[in-house]
């Protein structure tokens, strides 16, 4: 089997209102789909979420990439996935959404040959995920009505609060949340890099009232050791990094160095689920567990990350929930799972399971 043909499109998000971390506010982004074709008759999609401040790519620099990638790709056989990331490594340094979007779409292609979804291809553990609903930073009363909204009316159990531009309203708006779901709803944390040692110290601290379980990317994404001294100076809540994993080789370097409780793998930075899984191998390795989170993706990458979480025990979280803020939840395919409040169903589909016309 060879590759014949990658045809690359692009497409929009518009979210139903504007979503503010502590380096961003994001109302719309432009993503890239690919879908890869062969020679017998099979195809698979893929898809690019760029945005320069986590990944460093621009729009149109991933699809200068891609184009670079499509030379690379026709005539290779899609199943020589290894191979293919060798191929993508020597022509460019990092881009990893870009690298992303063609290892998605190997992988869909590989579970259309196998007639398996794409949980049972990349191992399946299991066929069901929860996810948690993040909060992004608003006003303290507004962050708990949106809150008291996904638990009450949603049916979330997990909620992720974005925080990092002042540790005191921080501190108030889980305050406020607490109160406003009750005591059973766990609840983690995400800095966003947002805050410098002294005031991260400050804030964790004051975060062990509201029993936060988890908070994630306290500190700037070069600063491992500040990460190092985090974890030997609090105890009763686990750290997460999410910014200073990108390769295989720095989660090694953060798991060799104990910077950390729990790496978040997002596709769209390490390049795909091939080097997600491989990251996962690392920490279990060293006895850390994993969390799949995502960028602002369509139901492509969003079912890709779902179904790598699926397929691994070591990957105990998923943050797998920005289709949720989208004006079209579906992003225009339906398919890939089911979602009954948080619990969500991956389907017995081969490859994605999604119905795309492209």
């Amino acid at each position: 089997m060879r590759i014949t043909d990658v045809k690359i499109e692009k497409f929009s998000i518009e979210l139903t209102e504007p979503f503010k971390v502590a380096f961003a506010e994001i109302s719309r982004c432009e993503n890239l789909l690919i879908k890869i074709e062969t020679d017998e008759g099979y195809c698979g999609y893929g898809e690019a979420a760029p945005f320069a401040p986590v990944t460093g790519e621009t729009f149109d620099g991933c699809a200068e990439v891609l184009g670079m990638f499509r030379q690379g790709l026709i005539g290779m056989n899609p199943l020589d996935i290894e191979k293919i990331h060798v191929m993508m490594d020597g022509l460019v340094h990092g881009n990893g959404s870009a690298k992303c979007a063609v290892d998605i779409a190997l992988h869909d292609l590989k579970g259309k040959v196998m007639n398996q979804p794409l949980f049972r291809v990349l191992g399946g553990y299991q066929d069901v995920v929860q996810s948690d609903i993040t909060i992004g930073i608003a006003s303290p009363e507004r962050m708990a009505e949106l809150a008291e909204n996904y638990v009450k009316n949603q049916g979330y159990h997990i909620l992720k609060i974005k925080a990092g531009i002042n540790p005191d309203d921080d501190l108030r708006a889980l305050n406020l949340i607490r109160k406003a779901v009750g005591e059973d709803i766990r609840l983690r944390v995400d800095a966003n890099q947002g805050y410098d040692v002294a005031r991260a110290v400050y804030a964790l601290e004051g975060m062990k009232k509201y029993g936060v379980e988890a908070v994630e990317q306290c500190l700037p994404d070069w600063d491992v050791d500040g990460a190092v001294f985090l974890k030997s100076k609090i105890s009763g809540i686990q750290l997460m990094l999410d910014e200073s994993i990108h390769t295989v080789k720095d989660a090694a370097r953060v798991c060799k160095a104990n910077a950390a409780d729990i790496l978040n793998i997002k596709l769209m930075k390490c390049g795909g689920l091939y080097r997600g899984g491989q990251i996962s191998t690392i920490a279990e390795n060293f006895g850390m567990t994993c969390m799949v989170g995502c960028m602002l993706e369509s139901k492509v990458a969003i079912t890709a990350g779902l179904s790598l979480v699926a397929s691994r025990r070591n990957i105990t979280e998923a943050d797998c929930d920005s289709f949720m803020y989208y004006k079209d939840a579906d992003t225009g395919m339906p398919g890939g799972f089911e979602r009954s409040g948080d619990m969500f169903q991956l389907l017995e589909k081969p490859g994605l399971g999604l119905d795309i016309s492209f």
